[in-house]
This record gives structure tokens, sequence and C-alpha cells, in this order.
């Protein structure tokens, strides 16, 4: 490790508070990764006859399902962030830190990112409309920038109702979104039944997450339990009540795991929770060392960053090699119907990963409240962006509970 790199984890380090759940942190990051590299995997820009449109490989590569089961992680994200909305609220109410100025504080810190994608991707729509881009290629665009902010509203909504949902069982939204699933698809109820899901199935994982603050499901067997019992009845779903196998939605597909979120993806968001519970002891040992630990701060620090811009870098990408080359590239602009396209496209991802870095370099500011903080500043405060572990109050240190 090089002097500068060295100095940075022991900065890192040193800003670190004591009592900081690192695993927890950790489990955010992985989080992150898998979204960020799920979208650019089963994510694609088709350029056919002077027009952009969206595609997916999993349309004409079925045998790369496997690949929505590693990367659809956002379960682990709803699980990370209601333990630690539960544990910020009741921290707060210790305190007597009125409602308002609770949840309004941690809304503030998780949309104020959101401005800058917002201010940016209207003046570049209307700008490529101006330019006579074709209203479907910027529509294309757009939706795969606007797209993933979905989860940010349902994120923020579950995070304003902590207080009345954190000692709601899990159970309970999973019963809803069973029989919300048994009248649309059992009994062909209307398609917009299948909305109230959208709360409902996120509000599982989200709970779970509360139940684990709470410390509820300490046990090893409990959490084999849910890993096991959760990926047995995803699998039974898929194969014997006619559930798709991709844990992410697919253009043309007669059902959506995702949209809205099917019995199938709750169920098996569950055993992703499982598995990630049972990690956080390994995540544990293994974050004790500084230069793991400091790889997880770095991606910490900015991760609502990270999440709102990887579509963007993936575009900027592809637009900017389709003006150089004069054509379409494999991996970028082909049809993804081949294990050509595939191999083309694992070798894009490095160039995505050094333009999401620009993005980052450029608009983190904006997350870490638009002013330059110090490192130990940035980890101790409360973090309100998607799963963040809260670090301790200051003049008051914080025991944490170990899950």
């Amino acid at each position: 490790m090089r002097g500068p790199a060295r100095r940075l984890v022991a900065r890192i380090e040193a800003a670190t508070p004591p009592g900081r759940d690192r695993a927890v942190d950790a489990l955010r990051a992985l989080a992150i990764l898998g979204v960020v590299g799920g979208h650019w995997l089963v994510t694609a820009l088709v350029a056919d006859s002077g027009t952009v449109r969206g595609a997916s490989p999993l349309t004409y590569l079925p045998e790369l399902t496997p690949v929505s089961w590693v990367f659809q992680t956002l379960a682990v994200f709803f699980l990370v962030g209601g333990r630690v909305a539960a544990r910020s609220w009741a921290s707060a109410y210790e305190r007597g830190v009125p409602y308002g100025r609770w949840v309004g504080g941690r809304l503030a810190r998780l949309f104020r990112p959101v401005a800058a994608v917002v201010v940016v991707w209207s003046l570049a729509a209307g700008v490529m409309l101006v330019a006579g881009v074709g209203e479907p290629t910027v529509m294309a665009l757009a939706k795969l920038v606007w797209s993933p902010l979905w989860f940010l509203l349902v994120f923020a909504a579950l995070t304003a109702l902590t207080p009345l949902v954190a000692r709601l069982h899990p159970l309970w939204p999973l019963v809803v979104v069973l029989h919300v699933d048994l009248v649309r698809f059992g009994l062909g109820g209307p398609r917009e039944l299948g909305w109230i899901n959208v709360v409902a199935g996120w509000l599982v994982p989200y709970c779970l997450g509360a139940l684990v603050a709470r410390g509820g499901l300490r046990g090893r067997g409990n959490r084999w339990a849910l890993l096991v019992c959760g990926g047995a009845t995803a699998v039974a779903l898929v194969l014997w009540a006619g559930y798709p196998a991709a844990m992410v939605g697919v253009p043309g597909g007669r059902i959506s795991n995702l949209d809205p979120p099917s019995l199938a993806a709750v169920t098996f968001g569950l055993a992703q929770c499982g598995a990630a519970l049972l990690l956080l002891g390994p995540l544990r040992r293994a974050l004790r060392r500084p230069a793991a630990w400091a790889a997880v701060a770095v991606v910490n620090l900015a991760a609502l960053t990270v999440f709102l811009w990887h579509q963007t870098a993936m575009i900027v990408v592809t637009a900017s090699a389709l003006l150089a080359a004069g054509g379409p590239l494999p991996g970028l602009h082909t049809v993804p119907d081949g294990a050509g396209w595939v191999v083309a496209r694992l070798l894009w991802l490095p160039v995505f990963a050094l333009a999401l870095v620009v993005c980052w370099a450029a608009f983190r500011g904006h997350e870490q409240g638009g002013r330059r903080e110090g490192t130990r500043s940035v980890l101790v405060r409360e973090s309100s962006s998607p799963g963040s572990s809260p670090g301790p109050s200051p003049g008051r240190k914080q025991e944490v509970r170990r899950a």
C-alpha cells in the first residue's frame, strides 16, 4: 500500500467511532454495488435507425436469469434501513426529540442529493429535445434515470412511518402480500391491486430490520431458518405457482416479480435477509482490518450518490462511444441476444465504473450537505441515505447492541 493510500486508511480508521457497527455499513455497500452491477448487466441501450431504445438480455437469454438472483439486493436495503431507523427513532424519543424534527432531518438528507439529478436531467432532456434528438430516445434515457427513484419514495414513506411500524411483526405485511397475490392471480382480481404490495412487500424486510434492532433473530438457527424457508418458498412459487424465475422485471413478461413486488420476490428477499444476517459476524471480524473498513467507508460516504448516478454513468459512456465510433459497438448499442454481447458488456464495465467515479467526484458534495466536511464529521453524523448506520450522538456514548 502506497503512502497516500496508507494515510487515507489511517485517517478513516481514526475517524470511525468505536461503537459503529461496521458490518451494517458493509451490508449497505454490498447492496448498493449489487444494484449497480445488476443494472449495468441486465440493461441495454440498442441503437437502431437513429433512435435508442431500452432492452434486456433476460428477454433474449433466459439462461442469464441467475444474475437477477445475485444482484437484486433491494431487500437488504430495507432490512438495514429498518434496523437503523428503528434504533434512531428509539434514541431520538428517549432524548425528547420531536417526531417532526427527527423525520424532517432524515428525509432532508435523503432527498438533498436527488435535487442535483432532477436539475441535471431536466436540463439534459430539454437540450436533447431542442437539439433534435427524438422523443423516444429521450424518454428511453430518462426512464433509466428516473425509474430507480421509486425506491427512494418507498423508503422515505417507510421512514416517515417508523414510529408506527417499528414494532410491527414482519409476518403481518407478508400476509397482506400473500392475499393480494391470491386475489390478483388466483381470483382474477384487478391488476391495480398489486400496488398495495409496493408498500407491503418492502415493509416485510423493513419490519424485519426493526425486529433485529429490538434484539430479535439473534440465534444462527433463526437466521438459517429464514434463509432456507424463504428460499424454498420462492423456488416452490416459481416451479409450481407460475411466478417468473427472474427477480427483476423482464420486458414483455406476463408477470413481473418486482413491479410491483410479488410474493416470490418478497420470500426471496427474506432468504437474502437471512443470508445477510448470517454474514454480520464474519463481516465484523473482516472489517477489523483498517484497509477493508476503509474500502467500505469510502462507498458509504457517498452511497446515495453512487445509487443516483450509476445509470447516468452508463448512459454517458454509451452515448459518447456511439458518437465517437460513428456506429453501434458490441455490448453497448447492439441487441443483447448472444454470448458475444455478454462478453463485450463485461469488458465495458470498468469504463462504466470510471465514469461513475467522475460523477461521484462531481456530485458527492450534495450528499454531504453541500459543504466540505472532514471524514470524522461525515462518519459520526447520522446519515439518512438508504440503510445508513448512525454514529453516536455528540457528547454521548452510544452502546451498540450486536445483532
